[in-house]
């Protein structure tokens, strides 16, 4: 087989580095939404199942055929919208299910109809870059409250992240989980009972649909997912100069997997970013043609993360949870300081954006629809009314 031949030991480094710094940076949000929608460890350990499979299978499976590096992920953002809005709304599972559905429905509408650069286009990148920012801010203050109860750690993993930034840029995050682990084993804080190294077992869930679930859940998770994983993905993917590579197909590819696989868990499957860039840079493989190696063993991993689900929810419920809220607001530090960049430094956009980041972070809920919703609409309305009030004949 071709792919031994192709594989050396820098392509199966940067998939494995791919692997801890996609997972450890945002699978702690991935469990508070679960959390939010009142999973069972069951459902959780589901969740590790349909996510790992469905990452790994769409990003080797594919890379093998095309002999190019694709990257499939969850979506981060996706998860944070949902954490919030569960934890406002009052959602129950199946509820989260229908609108898994309902959105990797739509992701599959605009990948097969080639309808996603034109659909997304519409969206100004400043507001889908504020409504980023405001969701992923409510884990970073949340993060900084954890203080509150465990001081210590929190002063010592933000030290150990910003020496991390410092030395060793690319293993912040797992840096500063290790050394937070050490921490609270030497503490004994750690309750090494709950994890347990048996096969993970796919649990279903029955959707149900409601109109509040829809423009709470499904419609963010989608609008979310789509501008701020789909379309970095794609500047990910042309800027390591894969510009042939099929983007519409693959995008119908993550909504049809996370269609099958929502309702074991699997809320939303996208493009990656940060770990693509990972595995189709010049680290990866001297040979570009090669580099599609770095994303199988990235799938690969993906694939036995997937089915030891059950070891990652023990891991979870075994630390104390300001080292969960800790670790994952501050890995999410350089996207929400991304985020807001993006979102402030068009003088013309800038006011709506701000609005719509005030919206989102405020967590307000009107009418049962959570922030993420009216913060768009939000700046949708701030942005036509200043445009119309500068260009009234237009």
């Amino acid at each position: 087989m071709s792919f031994f031949r192709d594989v050396n030991l820098s392509a199966a480094t940067a998939g494995f580095v791919a692997v801890l710094v996609g997972f450890t940076s945002s699978v702690a949000i991935v469990f508070q939404a679960a959390q939010a929608f009142g999973a069972t460890p069951a459902q959780i350990t589901s969740w590790m199942w349909a996510l790992g499979l469905g990452m790994g299978l769409c990003s080797a499976i594919p890379s093998l055929v095309l002999r190019q590096p694709v990257m499939i992920a969850w979506s981060t953002p996706g998860a944070a919208v949902l954490a919030t809005a569960g934890l406002a709304g009052g959602f129950t599972m199946a509820d989260a299910v229908g609108a898994f559905l309902i959105s990797a429905a739509l992701i599959v509408i605009v990948g097969a109809t080639g309808w996603f650069e034109r659909v997304m286009n519409r969206i100004p990148v400043a507001i889908a870059a504020a409504l980023l920012a405001g969701v992923l801010a409510r884990f970073g203050l949340q993060a900084f409250a954890a203080a509150q109860t465990a001081l210590p750690l929190v002063l010592l993993m933000l030290l150990a992240y910003l020496l991390g930034r410092r030395l060793l840029p690319r293993y912040a995050v797992p840096l500063t989980l290790a050394v937070a682990i050490v921490y609270v084993v030497a503490r004994g804080q750690f309750n090494g009972g709950a994890v347990t190294f048996e096969l993970a077992m796919p649990v279903f869930v029955m959707p149900a649909f409601s109109l509040v679930a829809f423009t709470s859940l499904a419609l963010p998770l989608f609008v979310v997912t789509m501008a701020s994983q789909n379309l970095p993905g794609v500047a990910a993917i042309r800027a390591a100069g894969f510009t042939a590579m099929p983007i519409s197909r693959i995008i119908t590819l993550s909504g049809a997997a996370t269609l099958v696989l929502a309702p074991f868990g699997a809320f939303a499957l996208n493009l990656s970013a940060i770990t693509a860039a990972i595995c189709m840079g010049p680290e990866a493989h001297a040979d570009p043609q090669k580099r599609y190696t770095a994303a199988v063993v990235c799938g690969g991993i993906y694939v036995l993360i997937g089915l030891f689900g059950a070891a990652i929810t023990g891991l979870l419920i075994a630390f104390p949870k300001e080292l969960v809220l800790a670790i994952a607001g501050i890995a999410l530090l350089g996207s929400i300081g991304a985020g807001l960049h993006t979102a402030l430094r068009d003088e013309t956009h800038r006011e709506a954006a701000l609005i719509t980041f005030l919206v989102t972070l405020s967590g307000v809920v009107i009418g049962g629809i959570g922030s993420a919703f009216w913060g768009v609409v939000a700046g949708a309305v701030a942005l036509f009314v200043q445009q119309y009030a500068l260009n009234p004949r237009k």
